[in-house]
């Protein structure tokens, strides 16, 4: 007799553990866009991007191509979360209306700090320990209710107390990302080994 060891399934969601981001962008009349997001991968210093084809983000980057991805500890979570259900869209979309709000300012709704950035438009997130500025360079649609954006990092930012005294290296023992799973907020807790190419692997407890 064979033992049923998995189940099919199909969730309404298949976020089985993302980063979650805030994204800057800059609306039309040059006023900062905020939104959180979690469909983000990296391939060198190049980044892919999910976002919502209705959200005033993905207006904003097709119009002026460049964004900040600033990555909150899970201690911000609440900030996050206070932005979740809201759009830069004074024109809320019909399928968002039930839930979502227009707001015009995302960094005072979400207690928040803008930070002017170095090499783009939009502005940082102060609070954020880790903080990446990015041109677009291609988007891709016909991607359902997404499409993917592929930007090109200009520059990364870190809090000191994240970096390994004297390199380029975050240490991920004393940087810790919010982890966006099946709708809930996690951080990423104890380590448990590390690759052999690690960077920091020697350089601490």
């Amino acid at each position: 007799m064979t033992t049923v060891r998995h189940l099919d399934i199909r969730p309404s969601v298949l976020y089985v553990g993302t980063p979650v981001m805030l994204i800057g962008t800059v609306n039309p009349d040059g006023t900062p866009n905020l939104a959180p997001a979690s469909s983000y991968w990296a391939l060198g210093w190049m980044l892919v991007l999910g976002l919502e084809n209705d959200g005033q983000t993905q207006r904003n980057v097709r119009e002026r191509p460049e964004l900040t991805v600033n990555f909150p500890s899970p201690a911000l979570w609440n900030a996050v979360e206070a932005i979740a259900d809201t759009t830069g869209r004074v024109d809320v979309p019909p399928a968002k209306a039930a839930r979502y709000r227009h707001v015009a300012d995302k960094f005072a709704a979400a207690g928040l700090t803008p930070q002017a950035s170095q090499h783009v438009a939009p502005p940082r997130v102060e609070e954020c320990a880790l903080q990446l500025e990015a041109r677009v360079a291609r988007i891709t649609d016909g991607l359902g209710d997404y499409a993917i954006v592929e930007a090109e990092v200009q520059a990364v930012h870190a809090d000191p107390r994240i970096v390994a005294p004297g390199t380029d290296h975050i240490d991920p023992r004393l940087w810790e990302p919010t982890i966006y799973s099946f709708r809930h907020y996690f951080g990423i807790g104890g380590e448990h080994g590390h690759r052999p190419t690690s960077d920091t692997a020697g350089a601490g407890a």
